[in-house]
């Protein structure tokens, strides 16, 4: 059964056209990923399918009563009411169920102590509501939403916490909360892995492969999106691509769909070229039968449709790290390092070592304090205990999650200027042109700057610092796919060391080599990238998957295809020479023709007659090869 279905939806914001006749279906039941860059306009079809957005064009129909809920990336939360009330207060029905059976029980008790029998209508009142309540599961609502609560991060102790009190990163984790609490028939979910730490991506991922409703969300979070969807919609130039399956199952789509159509328009063109040249060459010599041929394959032609080039839209940040100087080899040794903030305890016992070119994810539950560590190294806060001692020729280069090293009040061309006052207009210019800021944009306020903007300045920032060392706190956080793989090519690149924070798994598995998960009682180190740490974790190993006999080839079948294989190449090298010989020979025949045609232009010729006619018939003989060798070589075309 079809949920949503969209006809040729078009939107403008003004003059520019965001959107361009999109045409797609989403059934009952579906788990759409949807991506698509930075400004693609991904939010503004979130925001046109959950119907808070208008369209200039086109169709969009949903299902019969359909029930929609939708989580935005930014959305303020103003509530007094404690976390669990919050999240409570959408079984209403429920609740309002339970509050008539208290006051019944209240009744039937009080009538009790006057009389024995309690009357037949209070009875009956009880029973049904009784019944309402436990089809509509009343007594597993709390336990509910304790689940999911404690899925997403939330501990008892925060339960009575007010609202009001949350950070924004919480707010944001109580907003999932309370909609999956609410069960709509579609679920919208624009980025609802932001905030989120592992433990909590992996429970939402469960949550929603078995969730029964439909789901539409925009993720830049590839392992995430391969673990949730079974359909891929890209948006790219105002158009979209679909395929159903995860998002590594789209790529491989979308790889292998560029290069046939490209395959395709190169094929169409060397055979667009091959009819003009075959129709050249029978218009050049003039019989009336090859000039019908030449007509008829110009008529063919006209009515071929021609394939348009494939385009793609590989623009992404340039970005390179390169180091002024070389580190020693030990980079960053850490002992007994401990934090605490007032009474709590952070973390204690954490030992560390860091060598020149690792490249170490540091990994853990939202505030076990790995971003406090990161801190810690860089001298913005001070350790409650051990030591941290930093390597020969170590230069140290951070990024901030929260780009506080941005001044809100310049411009994106002051910024960098201010922080490389030595650089020329010209080359500033160049440097933001290379991270997508070109034209006007560079004068653009950075409080303007939306978060994958931000993130690319920084980003261009760390790069002109020539750091050795990187120090990099949820790099990933509002980076579109492709600056992801930019980034991510660039650290594979870099010559120095990198320690990063993240909860980006397929970020992990890509650069990382070592991973550092880190607990309240210290630091455990694995060798190898996120897979490996999920192995270790696990503790089960893969087995060699062995050979299905019944569908292996026996050798004789292997060297029977051999065989035929060669005698195929050996053919078509056979008729690729035949080929080149009939052409060579027509290259021949023709500039016999030539200089037999030039010789019966000279007058002193026609005193001789048995000359010309010697000539006249070379001639004759020389066109009927010609037209031969014609017919032979357009039997290989």
């Amino acid at each position: 059964m079809i949920s949503i279905s969209c006809t040729n939806v078009t939107k403008y914001y003004g003059i520019d056209l965001i959107l361009k006749d999109l045409s797609f279906t989403v059934s009952a039941g579906d788990r759409v990923g949807l991506i698509g860059k930075n400004g693609a306009g991904k939010t503004t079809l979130f925001n046109i399918l959950a119907g808070e957005l208008s369209y200039d064009d086109g169709n969009i129909f949903y299902a019969k009563d359909i029930s929609i809920g939708y989580l935005k990336q930014h959305h303020e939360l103003d509530s007094e009411l404690t976390l669990f009330n919050y999240c409570y207060q959408v079984f209403e029905e429920i609740t309002a169920l339970e509050t008539q059976i208290r006051q019944l029980e209240h009744e039937i008790a009080a009538v009790s102590v006057e009389h024995s029998d309690v009357p037949e209508q209070l009875s009956e009142d009880y029973h049904r509501l009784t019944d309402a309540f436990e089809s509509q599961n009343g007594y597993a609502v709390k336990s509910q939403v304790q689940g999911v609560l404690k899925g997403l991060g939330f501990t008892e102790d925060a339960f009575d916490r007010n609202v009001n009190s949350l950070s924004g990163g919480q707010k944001s984790r109580l907003n999932i909360a309370r909609l999956l609490l609410t069960k709509p028939d579609v679920l919208f979910l624009d980025e609802p892995t932001n905030h989120l730490d592992i433990n909590a991506i992996i429970w939402l991922e469960n949550y929603l492969k078995n969730y029964t409703g439909t789901i539409i969300l925009v993720s830049h979070d590839r392992y995430f999106l391969d673990q949730v969807t079974n359909k891929i919609i890209e948006i790219e130039n105002q158009g979209i691509l679909e395929h159903n399956g995860s998002y590594s199952d789209f790529m491989a789509f979308k790889r292998q769909r560029l290069e046939t159509m490209a395959r395709e328009y190169e094929k169409q063109q060397k055979e667009v070229a091959r009819q003009e040249e075959i129709i050249r060459r029978f218009k050049g010599h003039g019989t009336e039968k090859l000039a019908k041929r030449a007509r008829s394959r110009e008529k063919a032609l006209e009515k071929v449709a021609l394939l348009e080039a494939p385009t793609v839209d590989n623009r992404r940040a340039k970005i390179r790290f390169t180091s002024k100087q070389k580190s020693g080899t030990e980079v960053l040794h850490v002992q007994n390092l401990s934090k605490r903030f007032d009474d709590k305890t952070i973390f204690q016992a954490v030992d560390l070592s860091v060598y020149a070119n690792d490249v170490i994810g540091l990994i853990g539950p939202n505030g076990v304090g790995k971003s406090t560590i990161l801190k810690i190294l860089t001298d913005q806060l001070p350790s409650s205990g051990g030591t941290v001692k930093i390597g020969h020729n170590v230069i140290i280069g951070y990024y901030d999650q929260d780009q506080s090293n941005l001044t809100d009040t310049n411009t994106l061309f002051d910024e960098i200027s201010d922080e490389m006052p030595l650089l020329e207009n010209s080359e500033i210019r160049r440097l933001l042109g290379s991270f997508l800021f070109s034209g006007e944009e560079v004068f653009k306020e950075v409080s303007s700057l939306s978060g994958g903007e931000r993130g690319r300045l920084s980003l261009l920032k760390l790069m002109l610092s020539k750091s050795n060392f990187l120090l990099l706190d949820e790099p990933t956080n509002h980076l579109d796919i492709p600056s992801k793989e930019a980034l991510e090519e660039a650290m594979l690149s870099f010559e120095g060391t990198i320690l990063l924070v993240s909860h980006d798994r397929y970020f992990l598995n890509k650069v990382c080599s070592k991973i550092l998960c880190l607990a309240e009682d210290g630091i455990t180190e694995y060798l190898g990238n996120y897979d490996y740490y999920l192995e270790k974790q696990a503790e089960s190993s893969t087995k060699p998957e062995e050979e299905d006999a019944l569908g292996a080839k026996t050798k004789t079948q292997i060297k029977d295809e051999r065989r035929k294989e060669k005698e195929k190449l050996a053919e078509e090298r056979r008729q690729k020479k035949e080929f080149e010989k009939i052409e060579a020979d027509i290259h021949h025949i023709e500039h016999e023709i030539l200089q037999l045609e030039t010789d019966m232009c000279d007058e002193s010729l026609y005193n001789d007659h048995e000359k010309v006619s010697f000539i006249a018939n070379q001639l004759e003989s020389l066109k009927s090869q010609l037209e031969q060798l014609y017919e032979k070589w357009e039997a290989y075309l």
